[in-house]
């Protein structure tokens, strides 16, 4: 008789399973936001750790272990409220970097400028025009397949994130071990921050948006030794390297640049700008300018695909019209893209009509934060059905203290989603958005949208939408 041999299974340690999550939280971009509030950022970062980061990550680590199949957020949602909902979650996930790309996007175009002229950061059409070329050529270069663009995005990141990222924080250090005079205060005091105008608030929705991602992160619980105990070390590791990263760059920011000037999207290079004059080192900054864009190019780049294989995973299952359930030889959801690159082409217009690049920045931030985080409460009260529902679900990983735990952090993540999606609403202080009304009324009616167009397809859709076999656009 022979017995069976199973191959060993691949078990992540809990450092590389901090690193993956790491690389999910960590981005340059948002240094300038988090400059804005100075060292109380110290406060806001563990308010939104408490109360998002580490419900997100107990609630999506026991949905992933328990429904591991392909889609996700898709699946999980599904099979709690059903398909229309779970077709919502996944539209939303996906919808939000219909707003987010024109953001990352834009950093590139002002971060572009100073390798040409630095007067063009604040032009809005130089801007809009790189938003354009940039992403629909790698909208063309995802055509080819992930094989292709993959090792861009590999070498992109190590070059173009974590290296500018390290060395940002070792200039402020050095700016600081030097005696020189740090243009946000440092006492203790500035650890507690002001709670006297809720527009100095506002910035703290980007946190909610830098911290977002986790549930994909999730699908890899089950393959660490311990899960129980080892998948919460894992974040906290995650967390606090997050946070270390986030909290010394963005101070190496607001050492050197008062926060009336801290620019939403050149504050990074701006700060670099400022210490390579003062160390007489002018000739690097091309060149860092240079790493900077290929870091941004190359994370837009690893995320222009992989949401839109999530959303043609529910086209199979009959949500989408047959013309977007079309692939090429290499794979890949070739009309899906296309209308991901013109969706991202009409909200990238928003850059042509606020008074200030930086105005444009954060309503396209905003708006992006408030449609994840409509993905992330159906996450949660799906979490609560699903205790319920399907108890007997085996799952490698459970939230801690049983049925009270996945009440308590699936309403910490529910109350803390819906006050950040209502604290968009309010303009910051520091920016001009123009009229105050028109300004909330614009997020308002962007996010309605957003929600209905996935109620309303799936409400209309066909029974022939169902997909029995994969088409190709080669196949006629």
């Amino acid at each position: 008789m022979e017995v069976a041999t199973h191959k060993p299974r691949r078990v992540l340690s809990i450092f590389v399973l901090a690193m993956l999550n790491v690389s999910i939280m960590a981005s340059l971009r948002n240094l300038p936001l988090v400059a804005e509030f100075g060292l109380s950022a110290i406060f806001f970062f563990f308010i939104v750790a408490l109360f998002f980061l580490i419900p997100c990550a107990l609630i999506s680590a026991e949905l992933a272990t328990g429904w591991p199949k392909a889609g996700g957020i898709y699946i999980w949602v599904r099979e709690a409220l059903g398909d229309r909902w779970g077709f919502t979650a996944i539209w939303m996930q996906w919808v939000h970097n219909v707003a987010w790309y024109p953001v990352i996007m834009s950093f590139v175009a002002v971060t572009m400028a100073y390798l040409i002229s630095p007067a063009l950061a604040e032009n809005q059409f130089f801007v809009f025009s790189v938003i354009l070329v940039g992403f629909w050529g790698m909208t063309l270069l995802n055509y080819l397949g992930i094989k292709t663009s993959g090792w861009f995005s590999t070498i992109g990141v190590i070059v173009g994130t974590i290296l500018p990222g390290l060395f940002i924080i070792f200039l402020g250090i050095s700016w600081l071990a030097g005696g020189h005079t740090a243009q946000t205060p440092l006492s203790w005091d500035a650890a507690i921050p002001s709670f006297t105008n809720v527009g100095n608030l506002v910035f703290l929705t980007g946190l909610f948006l830098a911290f977002a991602g986790l549930e994909v992160s999730a699908a890899y619980a089950s393959d660490v030794k311990n899960p129980q105990k080892n998948y919460p070390r894992a974040i906290i590791l995650g967390a606090v390297i997050t946070f270390t990263l986030f909290m010394l760059g963005s101070l190496a920011i607001a050492v050197v640049i008062p926060k009336e000037q801290i620019s939403l999207v050149a504050g990074l290079i701006e700060a670099f700008r400022v210490f390579f004059e003062y160390y007489q080192l002018t000739w690097i900054l091309p060149l860092m300018a240079f790493l900077l864009v290929i870091g941004a190019i190359a994370e837009v780049n690893s995320w222009i695909i992989g949401p839109v294989k999530g959303l043609y995973a529910t086209a199979m299952h009959g949500n989408l019209p047959p013309i977007f359930q079309k692939v090429n030889k290499h794979d890949v959801p070739t009309r899906l893209l296309m209308m991901q690159a013109i969706l991202m082409s009409v909200s990238s217009l928003i850059f042509l009509y606020m008074p200030q690049i930086s105005s444009g920045f954060w309503m396209l931030t905003a708006l992006s934060a408030q449609s994840y985080l409509v993905m992330y409460i159906l996450m949660f009260i799906a979490a609560i059905k699903l205790r319920y529902s399907k108890p007997h679900v085996p799952r490698a990983y459970r939230v801690p203290f049983k049925t009270k735990g996945i009440w308590l952090f699936s309403c910490m993540g529910i109350l803390s989603s819906c006050f950040a999606i209502a604290l968009c609403f309010v303009p910051p202080t520091t920016l001009k958005v123009g009229n105050p009304t028109l300004y909330a009324l614009i997020l308002g009616v962007g996010l309605v949208i957003m929600c209905i167009v996935p109620l309303f397809i799936h409400a209309h859709r066909k029974p022939h939408w169902v997909m029995k076999v994969k088409v190709t656009d080669d196949q006629k």
